[in-house]
């Protein structure tokens, strides 16, 4: 059996994943190596039984990818299908349903809107101005994370510690919608 890694610029989990699955599975026949693509044909045949995947969410031909080897029979470790599962004021509004404790979270309208869509005041008319900010920072407390509320990789990700610095931070978001955040002080980061 063969498990691909599909993966970014992570430098320390690709490789010694790798090398344990290969250390741990080659007197069963399995083995581990870095997934290679350079073009999809549609009658591509599966090359691995499981796939581990680290990255589709930013690049949008290993998802599509992906999605093509899970119908040739592939398992996908992260399921291409839910990519867009990654809104995090959703996830955690659905992690509070189900009792999870979680961080005091707001959701925060874009800044601006691309030139390509054409948004008027009109269709802005049920967003409330000015922005309370002083109000939402109090609820969430300080220092607050200001991200994104879809994707992922840390990408325009800022820690805020006032108000000067959160509209600083916000006004460079630019399309985004964007979620205000609590942090949290951790003693041990983990991540899935």
């Amino acid at each position: 059996m063969k498990i691909g890694l599909l993966c970014g610029r992570e430098l320390s989990f690709p490789p010694a994943f790798i090398d344990r699955v290969n250390d741990l599975g080659r007197a069963e026949g399995i083995t581990a190596e870095f997934v290679s693509l350079g073009g999809t044909p549609i009658s591509e045949p599966a090359r691995y039984r499981v796939i581990v995947d680290r990255i589709s969410h930013e690049v949008a031909y290993y998802r599509g990818y992906l999605k093509h080897a899970v119908l040739q029979g592939t398992y996908v470790i992260n399921n291409p299908f839910w990519w867009s599962a990654d809104d995090k004021f959703f996830n955690t509004s659905l992690a509070q349903k189900l009792g999870v404790a979680v961080p005091k979270t707001v959701l925060l309208p874009q800044k601006s809107y691309p030139q390509d869509v054409d948004i008027t005041s009109e269709s802005l008319r049920n967003l409330e101005y000015p922005i309370e900010w002083d109000a939402l920072l109090n609820y969430v407390g300080r220092p607050a994370i200001l991200k994104p509320f879809l994707g992922g990789g840390w990408k325009h990700v800022y820690k805020v510690h006032n108000k000067e610095e959160l509209l600083e931070a916000y006004d460079r978001t630019g399309p985004y919608c964007m979620v205000l955040q609590e942090f949290i002080e951790f003693q041990q980061y983990v991540r899935c």
